[in-house]
């Protein structure tokens, strides 16, 4: 009778498993242990911990300077603190810290304001904890806009630096 009790219980517990595994999610799709795209849960939106999707998605790759400034905000540091944490957690990836400018002045200034930009982010990510063996710079000055038109909208996205996770290959200047 106990042998029963045991089955009886265990294909009750399988079959309200199922079933919700069976339910709709909010998006209309069917909801399982799997993704979407058959990914362990990761599909649709969400990255697999510890990638750079993951970076660029939990925490902002991006921080923004003010014209002519190399100076962190409070709002670039706050990024830079989270930043920060991910990487502490993930210490298997090298990161590269690529300074940009806008497009007014000339290739040569822009090009020492990328550095200088991409200088303090990573001595503020190396304050924060996180190894100096793993932050590269590099500077593209105005030569990678993400917004092209001669306006303070577009100037203002290009005045950024953006954490890459890769580029061991580049020198640590």
């Amino acid at each position: 009778m106990f042998d029963r009790f045991v089955v009886v219980a265990c294909v009750a517990m399988l079959t309200a498993f199922l079933g919700a595994c069976a339910n709709k999610s909010a998006d209309g799709g069917s909801a399982s242990l799997l993704g979407g795209d058959g990914s362990a849960g990761f599909g649709k939106g969400r990255a697999m911990p510890g990638t750079a999707e993951d970076f660029k998605s939990g925490t902002r790759d991006l921080v923004y300077f003010s014209s002519d400034s190399s100076d962190l905000t409070p709002e670039a540091q706050q990024t830079l603190v989270e930043q920060a944490r991910w990487l502490q957690q993930y210490p298997q990836h090298q990161i590269m810290v690529e300074g940009h400018a806008d497009e007014r002045g000339t290739r040569e200034y822009n090009l020492a304001l990328g550095a200088r930009r991409a200088q303090t982010v990573r001595r503020f990510l190396a304050q924060q904890g996180v190894a100096n063996a793993r932050l590269r710079t590099i500077s593209f000055g105005k030569e990678r806009p993400v917004a092209v038109c001669d306006d303070i909208s577009c100037w203002s996205q290009n005045r950024r630096a953006q954490t890459v996770l890769g580029g061991a290959a580049i020198s640590s200047r």
